[in-house]
């Protein structure tokens, strides 16, 4: 699965990465949250996490999209956009449905009724800088007598910003009377995940599904409504493209965020952990 990632970019960086023509991150847009998010919602944050609303790159009209979710895509534009992270289908009696659908697997999408009529209309990209994902070690416990579990830091070999492929909906609060009031609609996103390539299954299972800029446009274009049409970009590219290295359990505390939780811990703090490239155990 993918339930943390470092969203750590400038929205400026992002606008020109994604040759984003609008970026809306400054609109208002409803949030499942209680409290304020911290760090606040648009600013750079190392340990994003679920509930959270992230930046997400979606193609739309510039108006009258929000209460028109399935507009055509004539005058459809790249954009940049703060979305909650936990699909809430437009369907669902209230937004807890979200905390159930953070990711989508990419070999039963299609046949969820939750994901399907998003896959055909409201596809996304969502920017990271890698993703975190924690490896249970097959010989050390913790104090609790479980398999002790080792975070490590997933991102692109070459250094560049990943694409994680989304999807997106539009839930309607019906407590709301007015539709143009920001508060009437919220609009989450989930990430898609597949198997785990070769190294990166010494991790987990699973890695998110990560698209390579060439196919950003037919992935991301309304227009292009048959699944078919996109079907063959959920088995990804080949493998190679990541690096990863162990990080401190830092990370694994919500509330902990900064540069910082990027640090490679030192190889001699490690214990039980599984080399991903050689499949050596470190530490004992």
């Amino acid at each position: 699965m993918c339930g943390r990632y470092a969203a750590s970019k400038d929205h400026a960086e992002l606008v020109v990465e994604f040759d984003v023509e609008v970026d809306a991150t400054g609109e208002p847009a409803r949030s499942v949250l209680a409290a304020p998010q911290d760090p606040p919602a648009g600013s750079p944050d190392w340990n994003m996490a679920p509930t959270k609303q992230a930046p997400v790159v979606l193609t739309r009209p510039r108006r009258g999209g929000r209460t028109d979710p399935d507009s055509a895509a004539a005058a459809a534009v790249r954009q940049l956009r703060l979305l909650s992270w936990g699909l809430v289908p437009s369907w669902a009696k209230d937004v807890k449905a979200g905390a159930r659908m953070v990711n989508a697997r990419a070999e039963s999408v299609l046949a969820k009724p939750a994901f399907a009529r998003a896959f055909a209309r409201r596809r996304c990209l969502v920017p990271a800088a890698g993703w975190y994902e924690w490896q249970v070690s097959p010989t050390v416990t913790d104090r609790s007598g479980r398999p002790r579990r080792q975070p490590f830091y997933v991102h692109r070999g070459d250094a560049a910003t990943l694409a994680m492929a989304g999807l997106y909906e539009f839930w309607r609060d019906p407590a709301v009377a007015d539709p143009d009031d920001p508060a009437a609609w919220l609009t989450s996103f989930t990430i898609l995940t597949t198997a785990a390539e070769p190294g990166l299954d010494r991790i987990h299972e699973r890695q998110p599904l990560v698209l390579e800029p060439a196919d950003w446009a037919r992935w991301l274009d309304p227009a292009v409504v048959d699944p078919d049409a996109v079907a063959d970009l959920l088995t990804g590219p080949a493998a190679g493209r990541f690096a990863a290295y162990p990080v401190d359990s830092a990370v694994n505390t919500t509330g902990n965020n900064g540069p910082g939780l990027l640090a490679p811990v030192d190889p001699a703090q490690l214990r039980g952990v599984v080399d991903p490239v050689t499949g050596e155990i470190l530490g004992t």
